[in-house]
């Protein structure tokens, strides 16, 4: 069985509520309003994951919890990669489980996300403490020609993850912040 491929790409963004209105005007529907979301990388002794380029992540997003492993992205314009991921009803009960393997939590990132759909695609609007951020994620010609759509550039495509982006953005602040929290970051700003 194939590994199903994440296909997207990240931009900032000025205003996410004027963002949201040209997603309507496009046809795009919100299928989640803006909800806060919490993300714990999880790791094994020596960075292991890391150090391979993959992911271990546990989220939860409003009341929903998920557990997602990440592959190595490969290069190239979007950033692409394998992605396994199921929901799960005991985020509590996951953390031990994964502990209890020998994993433990190696960064925490938050955001309040919304989600937009247009059926072929989806687009992201994330509150971050970091800035604001809008990932598209589908198929590349997709991505492409909703970017335009959107008046983004291929200039403008960031294919970083957000652990990637937060350590560019501690580098650049000089902020001594262990990880991506509203509580962390707003002591930088």
């Amino acid at each position: 069985m194939a590994t199903p491929q994440e296909i997207e790409i990240k931009f900032y963004v000025r205003n996410l509520k004027e963002l949201g209105e040209k997603l309507a005007e496009l046809g795009f529907h919100c299928e989640t309003p803006s909800t806060h979301e919490v993300n714990t990388l999880y790791d094994l002794p020596g960075q292991k994951l890391r150090r391979k380029g993959e992911i271990l992540r546990l989220r939860k997003y409003g009341e929903k919890w998920k557990l997602t492993h990440k592959a190595k992205g490969l290069p190239g314009r979007h950033k692409s990669r394998g992605e396994l991921e199921t929901g799960i009803s005991d985020g509590k009960a996951m953390d031990a489980l994964l502990r209890a393997l020998g994993f433990a939590p190696s960064f925490v990132y938050e955001k309040f996300r919304s989600e937009w759909s247009d059926d072929e695609g989806n687009v992201v609007l994330d509150e971050t403490p970091i800035g604001n951020i809008a990932e598209i994620e589908g198929k590349s010609r997709w991505i492409d020609r909703t970017a335009r759509a959107l008046g983004v550039s291929s200039s403008q495509y960031i294919t970083k993850s957000y652990p990637e982006l937060f350590f560019e953005w501690k580098r650049k602040t000089k902020c001594k912040a262990a990880n991506m929290t509203f509580r962390e970051c707003k002591l930088c700003t």
